[in-house]
């Protein structure tokens, strides 16, 4: 269902991103379109996801730089069955975080400096679980291609106002070029809502699974949207068409990017995943391993030195449903 889903998706937009070169240059443009959109859809599958990491400026840590966080991800991933990941820090003080990757033997997670130094530990593993669970299920690779051919639309359509309306090849003319520069964003983040919505479900889920307790991630994203609401994200704000990939939409709100959201509600999560736990027994966790426990999740590092982006030290914060 991945394989046909993320078929579809970049089905539906390589055919806005190829109206738009139509719009841009008639019959030739249209070619044109469609030989970038092919070399433009083999270099996301390779590369997309280090565009995506290098726009939030994510620096790459390991066990020595930040090791807590790092075996956190570690015990996860083993537990999810899945290749440990590359462990990104976005500098944002906005909690956050988001994976990316075409497969799970290629894929990394990110989050920001502001998760790690705003949230406990448990809800910390079930973001982090949250975002394997998008590894897993192969979300990935879809969500990078998206945000990539999303941001190249919104890109393009741009142009159609100075280029397409003045070429006489143009078979819509200036009305049509400035239609064009508003509604192909528009639909790529409509295609990008199609997808999102059952994803974080899903993701949700999985994560409660894997790191053993579902309010942990259920307090994880009570905060994160909170916090949202009142602290920026200037990196995302700049580069909207990734804004499906993290867990909670970063954007403000300010901007017109921001008019239709590419995530389901946050409390109707929170309220699935107290089902979830109440199913289960939500005054215990659903057999924690000991791999995943934050009390125990150090490994050999666990005594070495703290990096500057290790969760040692910190006063563990309680959520509202421990």
């Amino acid at each position: 269902m991945n394989f046909v889903r993320t078929g579809l998706l970049l089905a539906a937009l390589t055919g806005l991103f190829l109206a738009v070169g139509y719009l841009i240059g008639g019959q030739v443009g249209l070619v044109l379109a469609f030989v970038f959109s092919i070399a433009m859809n083999a270099f996301s599958y390779w590369n997309a996801d280090k565009m995506v990491l290098s726009m939030h400026g994510a620096e790459q840590v390991d066990e020595h730089s930040a090791p807590e966080f790092y075996h956190l991800v570690e015990g996860l991933a083993r537990n999810a069955g899945l290749p440990m990941p590359k462990v990104f820090i976005m500098h944002e003080d906005q909690p956050n975080a988001f994976a990316t990757g075409r497969n799970p033997e290629n894929a990394a997670v990110a989050a920001t400096t502001g998760l790690i130094s705003r949230l406990s530990q448990e809800e910390l593993a079930g973001v982090m679980a949250h975002e394997l669970t998008h590894i897993r299920n192969r979300d990935t690779l879809t969500m990078t291609i998206t945000a990539t051919i999303a941001g190249a639309i919104s890109m393009l359509a741009n142009f159609a106002l100075f280029f397409g309306g003045r070429s006489r090849d143009n078979p819509l003319g200036i009305v049509g070029s400035i239609a064009m520069m508003i509604l192909a964003p528009l639909a790529a983040m409509l295609v990008q809502m199609a997808i999102s919505r059952t994803r974080e479900y899903a993701a949700d889920r999985g994560g409660a699974q894997i790191c053993g307790h579902p309010l942990w991630l259920a307090s994880a994203l009570h905060k994160i949207d909170d916090a949202a609401h009142h602290i920026g994200n200037e990196t995302a704000e700049a580069n909207p068409a990734t804004a499906h990939m993290f867990i909670i939409n970063p954007l403000s709100g300010e901007r017109m990017d921001n008019l239709f959201t590419t995530h389901p509600s946050t409390e109707n999560r929170i309220a699935a995943l107290q089902q979830m736990a109440a199913e289960t027994g939500a005054s215990a966790p659903l057999s924690t391993p000991a791999s995943t426990d934050p009390a125990n999740v150090r490994g050999e590092a666990g005594d070495a030195r703290p990096g500057p982006w290790s969760i040692a030290g910190r006063q563990r914060q309680r959520g509202p449903w421990e």
